[in-house]
């Protein structure tokens, strides 16, 4: 799940090194960047001038004032408690703002402190405007990368199993009886391992959303309720919404996707049903179905990951019927909180697991939905949140997808230019400990170094 845990501290990495490095944001100068800032006239841009502004003011804000700001709870738990980190944070002040990066609901500022140290203030919003993230670490240092064998050796991190799968998509064929031809790889490490990968699984239940929806089983205007059963952990805001509200399937998926909503996807497997869910994994793409038998909802994963540890070992103990069985014994309202996330659970088999090649046929499946969606809304879902900022000269359509639980981050785009070309990049990593792995600005930071540095158009045609 995307931020599933929040954000723990990143750990140093050996591609942090000074003859190589260079900052994680946009290649614009400082002046570039707070002109941008000072203009963005978007919510996220007017909370990202607020962030900065509770930094740099000559006085730290009242209780009441951020209070307002922040979802309830704000973070460490009071409005108190922040205001204690903040003014932790302010002493390594004065700061200069260097670089403003946004993203759909999430903004990165890179600040240049006392003695030049530089930091990332990272900046996330819920649908309604308020702040459900706001951290400031060291700045994440990400290496350019001019081959695959750089990203190679940027991604080679003790204690870390990493996959990378780059390929060109091709477009089908109508003439051929065959169907379309294969991917064009361009470099792929471990990219047929299964891995645990989080949120990705929120793909595969698009996919059955989009089949249902052209079958006419459900239709985009029909409605999902909320009930205390159906509430998971954030990411999202879902879960927040009183008993008994009803949400569109529209929304609810928007959200599922865009911003990786945890009750928004679970009312999905709900509405479709799990079986039917499981079901359309094959046609979908994932070379092993069985591999997500049963199919978790994300509160049957944190319920299962960190509430009573016995129900983990027999969960790592059953086979598919005992595994349903124990999903039976759990089911009710969720009884964990954010707080109760901390030991990685993967190692047990709990997670949703897939190799790379799955991600790619499952984002090439959804770019072949879209293309048959003639209401636009696959499209509207799909392209909501890039990911990363959007050369538009390069990219005229990409679709992003992230997912992370302890230990586990996983970034898989689909690039395609004005031409109608598609390039798929999937990129993954898991680690034992989740200090270990960090925030995941590394791995994303790398997949935008990718993105803008021409690897994935140099195909040999």
């Amino acid at each position: 799940m995307q931020d599933v845990a929040g954000s723990p501290p990143s750990s140093a990495h050996p591609s942090d090194r000074a003859h190589q490095a260079h900052s994680s944001g946009q290649a614009h100068s400082s002046g570039q960047a707070r002109a941008a800032l000072a203009t963005d006239r978007s919510p996220l841009g007017e909370a990202s001038r607020w962030a900065v502004d509770l930094l740099t003011a000559p006085a730290p804000p009242a209780e009441d004032a951020v209070a307002a700001r922040f979802v309830p709870p704000t973070p460490g738990r009071t409005p108190g408690d922040f205001l204690v980190r903040l003014r932790e944070w302010r002493e390594q002040g004065p700061f200069t703002v260097e670089e403003y990066e946004p993203v759909a609901h999430k903004a990165w500022i890179v600040l240049a402190g006392a003695g030049g140290a530089r930091h990332t203030l990272s900046l996330t919003l819920d649908s309604t405007g308020l702040v459900r993230l706001f951290t400031l670490r060291p700045e994440t240092v990400i290496p350019y990368v001019g081959s695959w064998a750089e990203v190679e050796d940027a991604l080679r991190t003790p204690g870390i199993r990493h996959s990378v799968l780059a390929a060109r998509l091709a477009p089908a064929k109508p003439d051929s009886p065959a169907g379309p031809a294969g991917p064009e790889i361009l470099h792929e490490s471990a990219a047929g391992l299964s891995m645990p990968t989080g949120s990705a699984y929120k793909l595969f239940l698009l996919r059955a959303l989009l089949g249902a929806v052209e079958e006419g089983r459900v239709s985009w205007d029909d409605e999902v309720v909320v009930r205390p059963e159906s509430r998971s952990l954030p990411t999202g805001d879902m879960q927040e919404l009183p008993d008994g509200t009803r949400v569109s399937v529209r929304e609810t998926a928007t959200k599922m996707i865009a911003i990786s909503d945890n009750t928004a996807a679970d009312l999905i497997v709900e509405l479709l049903g799990r079986r039917a869910v499981e079901d359309s994994l094959a046609d979908a793409g994932h070379h092993d179905p069985a591999l997500l038998r049963p199919f978790l909802t994300s509160r049957e994963f944190f319920e299962l990951g960190w509430g009573d540890p016995a129900r983990l070992a027999e969960w790592a103990r059953r086979d598919e019927a005992g595994r349903r069985a124990l999903l039976r014994e759990i089911d009710g309202p969720l009884t964990v909180g954010l707080s109760d996330l901390g030991e990685t659970v993967h190692r047990t088999g709990l997670d949703w697991f897939m190799d790379a090649y799955d991600v790619l046929r499952v984002l090439d499946g959804l770019r072949r939905d879209s293309a048959r969606d003639t209401t636009g809304t696959a499209e509207r879902i799909l392209t909501a949140n890039p990911g990363l900022p959007v050369d538009r000269a390069r990219w005229s359509r990409v679709y992003f997808k992230a997912g992370s639980s302890p230990g586990v981050m996983m970034y898989a785009w689909l690039f395609e230019d004005a031409g109608g070309e598609a390039w798929v990049l999937v990129l993954r990593q898991s680690a034992d400990e989740q200090k270990t792995i960090g925030d995941g600005l590394f791995l994303r930071g790398i997949g935008r170094r990718i993105a803008e540095s021409g690897l994935l158009s140099a195909v040999t045609r």
